[in-house]
């Protein structure tokens, strides 16, 4: 079984897809990190990630394990990472190069250990468009760009990380406007996608509609 849930930053994806991945036992492709990945090496190289041509030979050359080496610098989660990938992920030749990547872990898919799984949970912009067409099961999250700018304020302070809810506001907005407008594979719904707004909804209420909709699909598969 393959399900994707997309949608913009904060809305809620990593962690319904968390926990629909342990509840249903497949294994979870965060595709953001391919994209965090490519912006952060261009981030510590100094590299500017408007530059298309840069930013594709750092896409080619990515492996699995450097992305997961990558993910423990802490700057892989933060605004800075968030940003970069926001602007790497709009040139055409960096999702081409890193496209294969994530369609072929729908053909094979493994838990972080390297074992089989049976099915996978996508997360990311466009996996029920463009990574995953072909997925059993498609959601499509949104949230108004206040709220997702005050979970994601809330979850900086958390980690320690320095920031203001004007900054991460701003810079949710922007990265709003990048993914919805860019050339390739835009930030949209797809056509049999389940839409639905956590603006007003809490973790629980989330999840109770995901499961409904899921277990719904199985019984009658």
């Amino acid at each position: 079984m393959i399900i994707t849930i997309d949608g913009p930053a904060a809305a809620g994806k990593g962690t319904l897809a968390g926990v629909l991945a342990k509840t249903y036992h497949l294994a979870y492709f965060d595709t953001g990190m391919v994209y965090r990945a490519v912006g952060l090496e261009m981030y510590l190289h100094q590299e500017n990630p408007q530059d298309a041509v840069l930013a594709e030979k750092y896409a080619k050359s990515l492996t699995f394990k450097h992305m997961h080496e990558l993910a423990q610098n802490p700057d892989f989660r933060s605004n800075i990472g968030g940003n970069y990938a926001s602007i790497v992920s709009a040139h055409p030749q960096v999702r081409a190069a890193l496209l294969k990547m994530q369609q072929d872990f729908s053909k094979n898919p493994t838990f972080a250990d390297g074992a089989p799984a049976q099915g996978a949970i996508y997360d990311g912009r466009d996996t029920g468009t463009v990574v995953c067409p072909h997925a059993d099961i498609k959601f499509f999250i949104t949230a108004s760009t206040e709220v997702r700018a005050m979970r994601r304020f809330k979850e900086f302070q958390a980690k320690g990380l320095p920031t203001d809810y004007e900054t991460v506001l701003a810079d949710m907005k922007a990265r709003d406007e990048r993914d919805a407008n860019r050339s390739t594979a835009p930030m949209k719904p797809a056509d049999d996608a389940v839409v639905f707004d956590t603006s007003e909804m809490t973790i629980e209420e989330v999840l109770a509609f995901a499961l409904k909709i899921i277990d719904e699909k199985i019984k009658l598969s």
